[in-house]
């Protein structure tokens, strides 16, 4: 089929659009977390297992179709990742129990890999000059995507019921779809190789024994020998895992790729910009929600609570729009070390300065500009970073680790907002506190990680000498 002659700007809003549809699904459902476990008659703990399931699901089909993005092409893959994503949530629309509602949030999460999809059609199809604009402009729709879900999902669950929050982004995504398959052209940039599916399946092994015991040791207790045990199986199947990633000559995760300077500091702020992130959007709707008979919160409906992340949703946006905008005069770096820090101060404010309302939704907004600016600065130094061939599995990898990040910072976060409740069983003021201030040491932590990141960009032969994978007899490129 020939090439869809496409302007490079309605190529922009098509991903666009995919994207933003994709980012708001990973917000959409957090406030309305009490509503599903009182209609579904599960528990706290395991209501959040809506959140998690869809995160682990996303750390492993990320670099898996990222991968098969540069090998198959990426609008061929980003078409399978879109019709993922409405079928979970037609099968997430239709389910009678928790256990049902969390497999297809699982099978949602193969949507994850749109992002670094879409990144990799804008650096195939975009002039140079205009790449960092264009990822800028991506990044701002995909923070601005997710904090509409936390504004969206009130009105949508008050008016229509919860069930809707899937009805309508499956119809929007299947729209979506049909413009991919017909406006957006396919990737002139190929790497022939095959897939690992040990790498898979041991990526997925770690990651459910590790965030198990996380998310269940309220309930079991720290030392019990389940959460033991599945602590040192995560370790054992990590350590497989690694090995078998550094054998392979296509691997799943490019742990070569993760040697470059650029690369290894930007995953690792990731992977604590991730929890920060994931956090924050899942919890602050819930303490803003808690009744008032509880000693603290406000006791805000959903909707009220989403008008109260209007100003994180205006504040991703322009921190987006503003990360493209500077990219001539503001290095990725600093836009980094700015975001660590603004996250810094807005974690502590939800930790100390949380009495009144207007005082969580500024301290929002604070979280979402960073936030904004971390989106955009991380996909850029990644991009420039990469040869053009391993740009999927390169942004995958990264938007990887931060699904990982967010995977456990909210197993941690819900741990230690759940593992104490009050006699009614609604978490303790505390819960929230230390939790929340638990995000500030990691976005201090964050902060001296990203003045790590290399300041300027590697020549491109470095880079493709430290990237270039390695061959097998009869592999193309």
């Amino acid at each position: 089929m020939p090439r869809p002659l496409s302007s490079p700007r309605l190529i922009l809003a098509v991903l666009a659009a995919a994207a933003g549809v994709f980012a708001m699904l990973q917000s959409l459902i957090s406030p309305v977390l009490p509503t599903i476990q009182a209609d579904l008659g599960t528990s706290r703990s395991t209501v959040t297992w809506v959140l998690t399931a869809w995160l682990m699901s996303a750390s492993v089909a990320t670099p898996l179709l990222g991968r098969l993005g540069d090998s198959l092409g990426k609008r061929r893959t980003l078409l399978v990742a879109l019709g993922a994503v409405s079928a979970g949530s037609l099968l997430a629309a239709l389910a009678p129990n928790i256990g049902v509602l969390v497999a297809a949030r699982m099978v949602q999460g193969l949507g994850g890999a749109v992002f670094p999809l879409a990144f990799g059609i804008v650096r195939d199809e975009f002039p140079a000059e205009r790449v960092a604009s264009a990822i800028g402009s991506l990044s701002a729709v995909l923070a601005g995507g997710g904090g509409l879900g936390l504004v969206l999902s009130g009105p949508i669950e008050t008016h229509l019921g919860w069930r809707w929050l899937f009805w309508i982004p499956m119809v929007a995504v299947t729209l979506t779809a049909v413009l991919v398959r017909f406006l957006v052209p396919e990737s002139p940039v190929r790497h022939r190789g095959r897939i690992d599916w040990r790498a898979a399946l041991l990526l997925s092994g770690w990651l459910v024994a590790l965030l198990t015991p996380v998310s269940r040791a309220g309930e079991w207790g720290w030392g019990s020998p389940s959460v033991l045990g599945l602590f040192a199986l995560a370790v054992i199947l990590f350590c497989c895992w690694i090995a078998v990633e550094s054998r392979s000559a296509d691997p799943l995760v490019d742990l070569r790729m993760m040697r470059l300077p650029a690369v290894w500091t930007t995953n690792a702020v990731a992977v604590l910009f991730g929890a920060s992130m994931f956090a924050v959007t899942a919890f602050v709707p819930q303490f803003l929600q808690t009744p008032t008979t509880a000693g603290y919160g406000f006791g805000l409906s959903v909707s009220e609570a989403g008008l109260l992340s209007l100003p994180m949703l205006a504040a991703m946006s322009v921190g987006g729009i503003l990360s493209g905008a500077l990219a001539a005069r503001v290095s990725p770096k600093a836009q980094l070390v700015v975001s660590a820090l603004l996250s810094t101060v807005a974690c502590a404010a939800f930790a100390l300065l949380s009495d009144q309302p207007w005082e969580v939704a500024t301290a929002g907004g604070v979280f979402g500009l960073g936030l904004g600016l971390a989106y955009a600065a991380m996909s850029t130094l990644i991009v420039r970073s990469v040869p053009a061939h391993r740009t999927g599995v390169a942004t995958g990898m990264n938007a990887n680790i931060r699904n990982i990040g967010g995977a456990i910072g909210t197993a941690v976060v819900a741990t230690l907002i759940t593992s104490n409740p009050l006699p009614g069983g609604l978490p303790r003021e505390s819960g929230f506190t230390h939790g929340f201030l638990l995000l500030t040491v990691t976005s201090l932590v964050t902060v001296a990680l990203a003045a790590l990141v290399p300041a300027g960009r590697r020549p491109a032969t470095a880079v493709a000498r430290h990237a270039q994978p390695r061959r097998k007899s009869g592999q193309t490129h």
